[in-house]
């Protein structure tokens, strides 16, 4: 009887749950932030990696790795105040934490949690973006552009898309990232890219992966990761995190299937660096709609995700002659857009609002994927030019460049043979 008088004296703090800190929710999340952190320093450093030459492997991995410590830093100082600050256009009022304590909550879980969960989302985008850049840029250079390119360029967009900012937002369905992280580094990886402009030896010699086997574990590393970037983004353990779960990994699944068929139809060939690529593009293409989605809808989303990055990879990047020296725009840009249109296409039956007009929201989906395009376009720019300005030119001499970059710059070999 004393059991069931306490579970009645219960009831009111159950009826305002939400307002109180869930330990189960703090619990995945907490497991969650870790997934997504190993993606950056490890997953996408090993995928990088092993599809860079040789001489250029541990300038390719230190990018990565110095990406998450520069934007872990910055994201701290000003970048979350930024993102997730007070304001339309641009939030303020919370550098360096401000006004945040171990007590402060966001939703249902700490905010100091909800902070170093977004914190590695920023990292992982100005990580992703050096696979268009790899083996000509300074080090130097890039790890100044890192830290501006979150400030001026990552931040700005995280608000508009899920911060606060209603002005430039247009109901825009964004579950995890489509654009404000794939799309948005994507398309600064090429920017940059043009900027720099080729490699001296590019469509002269084959340029070959130094290593498909590292490629393949950077891959699973990723996907692996890829389940705390979508299933953590809904905050908390339960039904549409474990959807996102489930629709992410079918969605990988059926991106290597999409990639490998179409590779076997061209080439007559299934290469392990092309299934690892299609993973990627699965995993790409689900992440803005892996809080909505159905598994008949990551089917579809994730198999023409794995097609679509095929080929922006193998044509696309030929025809428009740009050297994305590891395919950052064609993997997470090119697969970033159709993401963010399949978002509005395929919605589950349990996840529709009531009045959901499939119209509309594309051409909300449509002018958020416009503004993302022409803000990061066009901020990527002056980024750059601005670090390159303040490190003495962006881009190595040809005599570093022909060398490698793993023993001019960091004074060290991948393999001592």
């Amino acid at each position: 009887m004393k059991r069931y008088i306490f579970m009645l004296l219960m009831l009111p703090s159950l009826t305002f749950a939400d307002e109180l800190l869930s330990s189960g929710d703090t619990a995945w999340m907490l497991v969650a932030t870790a997934f997504v952190m190993l993606m950056t320093p490890a997953g996408l450093a090993l995928f990088y990696g092993g599809l860079t030459r040789s001489k250029n492997v541990l300038n390719t991995i230190s990018m990565s790795l110095g990406a998450y410590a520069v934007g872990t830093l910055v994201w701290i100082l000003v970048g979350y105040s930024i993102a997730f600050g007070e304001g339309d256009i641009i939030g303020s009022g919370k550098v360096l934490l401000s006004g945040i304590t171990s007590d402060t909550l966001s939703g249902t879980i700490p905010e100091l949690l909800f902070v170093a969960f977004q914190g590695t989302f920023a990292a992982i985008a100005v990580a992703i973006a050096s696979g268009s850049m790899i083996e000509r840029v300074k080090f130097s250079t890039y790890i100044l552009f890192a830290a501006l390119w979150i400030i001026v360029v990552y931040a700005p967009i995280t608000h508009w898309a899920w911060g606060g900012g209603e002005t430039l937002h247009f109901n825009e369905m964004d579950f995890a990232g489509g654009t404000v992280v794939h799309l948005n580094a994507g398309v600064a990886g090429l920017v940059v890219a043009l900027i720099l402009g080729r490699r001296k030896d590019y469509g002269k010699v084959a340029i070959k992966p130094f290593s498909p086997i590292l490629v393949s574990l950077g891959a699973a590393l990723l996907w692996f990761g890829w389940f705390g970037f979508n299933a953590g983004s809904q905050l908390a353990a339960d039904g549409i995190a474990a959807s996102a779960f489930l629709v992410t990994n079918v969605a990988a699944s059926l991106g290597v299937i999409g990639w490998v068929i179409t590779e076997w139809l061209i080439y007559k060939k299934a290469t392990i660096v092309g299934g690892a690529s299609g993973a990627v593009a699965g995993l790409v293409a689900i992440t803005p709609a892996s809080g909505s989605a159905g598994v008949e809808g990551a089917i579809i989303i994730g198999l023409v995700g794995g097609i679509v990055g095929f080929f922006g990879v193998t044509k696309l990047k030929n025809m428009f002659k740009v050297d994305d020296a590891l395919d950052a725009f064609w993997i997470h840009g090119l697969v970033g857009i159709w993401g963010s249109v399949a978002t509005a296409l395929f919605i589950a039956s349990y996840a529709m609002p009531a009045e959901y007009n499939m119209a509309s929201q594309l051409v909300n989906q449509l002018k958020a994927i416009s503004l993302t395009i022409v803000y990061s376009a066009a901020a990527t720019a002056v980024v750059y030019f601005v670090s390159s300005k303040l490190t003495g030119g962006g881009r190595v001499d040809e005599e570093s460049e022909s060398i490698g970059l793993d023993e001019t710059l960091h004074g060290e070999k991948a393999l001592n043979i």
